[in-house]
């Protein structure tokens, strides 16, 4: 039975709605002019609007919006609950990252806000080669005797929740690969640090306004590391978690894939995620449908806190 959506329930929803999906740089390689000077392209952008959906009813609304030039990027994601849940809740919350990339994002500075009727909280995060350098949450959490302490070992080699929708291709570089789903996310939010482990399900197509191609079904698994309360009952319930799934779509022209949709079960339904626009721009190599190259938060609940 489902439970009833308390305030409390959405409001650390729509925060959490800024958790994970991916984008990434455009390809390297640069146009030449007719005179032979090489002529830099235009960096690249994406642009995907979500709507959010929660026990089958519609509860907000989503943007991912990234640029990329050659190895850098910089990725802005918000959320707003609408209709009744927005008005009782107030939740809403934005982030953004930005950082170069190569096999994996290194993320060099991450800001989150989020707010509800009755409370918010604010993260940044300096980082350099993965390690975070400083970091500072508003207003502090409270120091609860259970919660298992965060370590430096625990901010090094980390990516944040929005660098961790950025995910280039990896083994041979082709974007249906089922390798691109393989993969481990090491995310620190500012105050818990916890893996995204991703495994490949299937190749299936789909079709959005302004998608239509295959997209990569990945399943995820969530495992807590460090910043938690491991007796709380909603650690308990994401660690044993195995209704999780991502698409990922790839972006053309581009050597990376984003979320197309986002599929978490919580305790008070099943949250869906899904892209109802998919736009590109910039790069002449990225415009048009992303099926042309042959064909984007997964922890839906934060409950470490």
């Amino acid at each position: 039975m489902i439970k009833p959506v308390t305030k409390h329930a959405v409001g650390r929803l729509a925060g959490s709605l800024l958790a994970v999906a991916a984008l990434a740089a455009p390809a390297d390689a640069a146009a030449r002019g007719s005179r032979g000077k090489r002529v830099a392209p235009a960096a690249a952008t994406v642009a995907v609007d979500y709507g959010i959906n929660l026990a089958g009813l519609p509860i907000g609304t989503a943007r991912l919006a990234g640029s990329f030039d050659r190895d850098r990027y910089a990725m802005d994601v918000s959320a707003v609950l609408t209709g009744l849940v927005g008005a009782i809740t107030g939740g809403k919350g934005s982030a953004r990252a930005s950082g170069s990339f190569s096999a994996a994002p290194q993320p060099g500075a991450f800001a989150i806000a989020t707010q509800t009727a009755s409370s918010g909280i604010a993260v940044r995060m300096a980082l350099a080669h993965g390690n975070v350098v400083q970091a500072e949450v508003t207003p502090p959490l409270i120091d609860m005797q259970d919660r298992v302490p965060v370590t430096p070992a625990n901010k090094r080699g980390i990516i944040d929740p929005v660098s961790a929708l950025l995910m280039p291709t990896q083994g041979r570089g082709e974007p249906l690969d089922p390798d691109n789903c393989n993969r481990t996310l090491p995310v620190f939010d500012g105050a818990t640090r916890f893996n995204v482990v991703l495994s490949y399900a299937e190749t299936r197509p789909v079709q959005k306004p302004g998608y239509a191609g295959p997209v990569l079904v990945c399943n995820a698994r969530y495992q807590a590391v460090a910043g938690h309360r491991p007796d709380r009952p909603g650690v308990k319930f994401m660690e044993d978690n195995r209704e999780m799934s991502v698409w990922l779509a790839p972006v053309a022209g581009t050597r990376v894939l984003i979320p197309l949709r986002i599929s978490v079960l919580t305790t008070i339904g099943t949250n869906i995620i899904e892209a109802t626009r998919w736009s590109q721009g910039g790069n002449p190599a990225t415009t048009g449908t992303a099926g042309a190259a042959g064909s984007s938060v997964a922890q839906a609940s934060l409950p470490g806190q």
